[in-house]
C-alpha cells in the first residue's frame, strides 16, 4: 500500500510544541497571559447571556463586531473578529501571500508568524534582533525589503524580546513595503501605549492585530482581531470560516472591554512589578533586556534550564528561550506579589 505524504511544505517545517500541560496550580508566569483572571465582568456577563437555546445556534458578531470596533476608533467594515491572533496571521498569509512569495519577519519573534508563512511555502526571511538590548534592526529589515516580498509582520512590542518601536519606524517600513501586507501584531499594546492604528488612512497596506489572550485574561477564549481597510477586511472575510469565532468569545469581549478600569488598573499593577523585577535582576547581577510588555527576558547562561527547572519545582513557571536566544529565560510579569515571590525564589538558586 502507497505511503501518503504531505506537502513539502509541511515536511520542511519544524513541528511547534508548547508546553502547556500540568499548569494548573502553580505560578504561571510562562506564557505571558494574564496572572490573576479575566475582569469578573465578563463571567457575570456570560452567566447572563448564556443559556441551552444559546448555545444550540450558530454565532452572531455584529454587536460585537460594532462594540469592539467603536472601542477602537474604526468602522465596523474595518475590523475581522478572529479566533485568537493566530488565525489572524493565518487570515493575512492566506489571503495574500503565494507559494513561494517573500515573507520578511525578525528573528527572534512569534512563532506562528514563521508557521504560517512556511506552512503556506513561503520563502521566509528573518532579520535578527540586534545588541545587548536586542534593538529593531532598522537599517537591516528596511533593506531587506524587496520586490518579491508579500508580506511583512512585526510584533510591537515584540516577543520574546520585549522590544518595541516608535511610529517613525512603522511608517518606514510601511512606505518601503508598499507593495506587501504589513502586519503590526499589538498584543501588548495595553503595557506599551503605541498604536499604529491611526495609520490606517494614510497606509493602504496595514494591518493591525489585538487580542483578549493578554491584559484582558481571556486566553482560554480564542479572540483577536485583525484591523485593516474596509477593502482589506472584505478579502479577509472571503478566506475566513464564516464561524471560526465561537459566540462565548464574542460576548465576552463585549463586557471585557467595557470594564476599562479593571484592564487600566491590571497594566498599571503589571508596570509597578516590571519595576521590581528590574530592580531584583540588578541587585542579583542578573543582566536583563529593558521589556515594554508584560514580561521580562534574562540571562541566566549556561544554567537557563537548570533555573526554570529549580523554579517549576517551587511551582514558579518561567520559560526557557535559550533554543533560539542561548542562555536567556523569559519570565510574564504579574502583580507586584508575584514578582516578590519569583524574586524571593530566584534568589535561593542564583
Amino acid at each position: 500500500m502507497a505511503k501518503l505524504i504531505p506537502r513539502q511544505a509541511v515536511l520542511r517545517m519544524a513541528p511547534y510544541s508548547p508546553p502547556t500541560s500540568g499548569r494548573a496550580g502553580k505560578l504561571r508566569l510562562d506564557f505571558n497571559e494574564n496572572t490573576v483572571g479575566s475582569s469578573p465582568a465578563v463571567v457575570e456577563f456570560l452567566k447572563q447571556r448564556l443559556s441551552e437555546e444559546g448555545l444550540a445556534v450558530y454565532p452572531e458578531y455584529n454587536e460585537a463586531r460594532a462594540e469592539i470596533a467603536a472601542f477602537l476608533n474604526v468602522a465596523p467594515e474595518q475590523l475581522v473578529l478572529t479566533n485568537g491572533t493566530d488565525e489572524a496571521i493565518q487570515l493575512l498569509v492566506n489571503t495574500y501571500v503565494d507559494s513561494g512569495a517573500g515573507v520578511l519577519l525578525l528573528k527572534p519573534s512569534y512563532a506562528m508568524y514563521r508557521f504560517y508563512a512556511e506552512l503556506a511555502g513561503a520563502s521566509v526571511v528573518e532579520i535578527p534582533y540586534t545588541g545587548d538590548n536586542l534593538d529593531f534592526p532598522v537599517d537591516e529589515f528596511l533593506g531587506a525589503i524587496g520586490g518579491g516580498v508579500r508580506a511583512v509582520m512585526i510584533a510591537n512590542p515584540n516577543n520574546p524580546t520585549g522590544s518595541a518601536v516608535g511610529l517613525e519606524t512603522v511608517e518606514k517600513v510601511l512606505e518601503r513595503a508598499s507593495g506587501a501586507a504589513v502586519l503590526i501584531d499589538e498584543a501588548y499594546f495595553e503595557f506599551f501605549g503605541v498604536t499604529a492604528l491611526g495609520l490606517l488612512g494614510k497606509h493602504p497596506n496595514l494591518f493591525v492585530s489585538r487580542t483578549f489572550s493578554k491584559v484582558y485574561g481571556m486566553a482560554a477564549l480564542r479572540l483577536g482581531c485583525l484591523i485593516s481597510a474596509a477593502e482589506n477586511c472584505a478579502y479577509l472575510r472571503k478566506a475566513q470560516s464564516p464561524y471560526s469565532v465561537n459566540a462565548l468569545a464574542a460576548l465576552a469581549a463585549r463586557a471585557a472591554i467595557r470594564d476599562g478600569e479593571y484592564i487600566t488598573r491590571y497594566a498599571a499593577e503589571v508596570r509597578e512589578a516590571r519595576a521590581m523585577i528590574y530592580a531584583g535582576f540588578e541587585r542579583l547581577g542578573i543582566p536583563y533586556v529593558p521589556s515594554q510588555a508584560n514580561f521580562v527576558l534574562f540571562r541566566a547562561g549556561a544554567r537557563a534550564i537548570e533555573i526554570r527547572d529549580k523554579l517549576r519545582e517551587k511551582n514558579i513557571l518561567v520559560r526557557d528561550r535559550s533554543y533560539e536566544l542561548p542562555g536567556c529565560v523569559r519570565i510574564t510579569v504579574g502583580t507586584r506579589e508575584h514578582a516578590q515571590r519569583f524574586l524571593d525564589e530566584l534568589e535561593k538558586i542564583w
